[in-house]
């Protein structure tokens, strides 16, 4: 696999967000929703009544028919979308609405199968020209993602690659090689889902992956309260909460904006409340 050089002139707005946060000694909330449920308007709302309400970084889900990784929660929210028209052309255009009210950070979070059909040279050009910071592509494997990641470097966007606790220390390296922004470590094997308690493995992983970049780390999967943020804080540099979130904004259909947003400073108090 040949190494991929990239030449960037300044940070996007993943780098700078992660540079004002460890200024102030501070932790990075991630927050996880399907572009287009319950319609493509409301995401512009809920994402930024989101950012008003201290998340650092959002994922902006594209739906999917056949979401393998994705739990119930994830899937209803997926299904309700694609009743939408949440097609990739729309939610690009609903990025580019987002931008006209905010500047938090996007990552579109993806399976393969829709960018591959849109192409990786015309996503990576609408991606930056919609206002998209990066992309996640959690089917995209580290071995065949070379020429996916060439286009979003000559475009200066971040790719964000998964590390499981299943991981080799030879594909960690290759996930950290082709990461920027940051990385995701997956705190437990399966598929998304709120859960009462935290992996024991995502200590681990997370040792394992310091010891080969320097990149922010961020743990997903299964995070969903207060006290998951307060126990994970020493170990990583921010948390990514999905199905919480989705879980929320499923029960307040109706107008789920302010509702995501009190569970989003509800979530944030962890990072500051002490151990016990």
């Amino acid at each position: 696999m040949k190494s991929i050089v990239w030449f960037r002139e300044m940070p996007t707005r993943i780098g700078q967000t992660w540079s004002r946060l460890r200024s102030r000694n501070d932790k990075a909330l991630i927050a996880f929703l399907m572009a287009g449920d319950p319609n493509l308007r409301a995401t512009v709302d809920i994402v930024v009544a989101l950012a008003g309400a201290g998340v650092d970084i959002v994922e902006l889900g594209i739906p999917f028919s056949e979401p393998i990784a994705d739990g119930p929660v994830i899937q209803r929210s997926g299904e309700r979308a694609l009743r939408q028209g949440a097609f990739l052309p729309a939610i690009l255009q609903t990025v580019r609405e987002i931008r006209r009210s905010s500047e938090v950070p996007l990552i579109l979070f993806s399976y393969l199968n829709p960018v591959l059909k849109y192409g990786f040279e015309r996503f990576a050009d609408d991606a930056v020209s919609s206002g998209a910071d990066g992309a996640l592509i959690t089917d995209l494997s580290v071995e065949e993602a070379a020429p996916f990641v060439e286009e979003m470097r000559r475009k200066g966007l971040d790719t964000v690659f998964l590390a499981a606790p299943t991981s080799t220390d030879e594909r960690l390296k290759r996930v950290a090689e082709l990461s920027t922004g940051f990385v995701y470590a997956i705190s437990r094997t399966g598929v998304t889902g709120t859960r009462d308690e935290l992996s024991s493995s995502v200590a681990p992983l997370v040792r394992r992956l310091r010891a080969c970049t320097t990149l922010p780390i961020a743990a997903g999967f299964g995070i969903s309260r207060p006290e998951h943020l307060r126990e994970l804080s020493p170990l990583v540099d921010g948390v990514i909460v999905g199905s919480a979130f989705v879980r929320c904004l499923e029960e307040h259909a109706e107008n789920p904006a302010p509702y995501v947003a009190e569970f989003a400073r509800s979530l944030r108090k962890g990072f500051s409340e002490p151990r016990p």
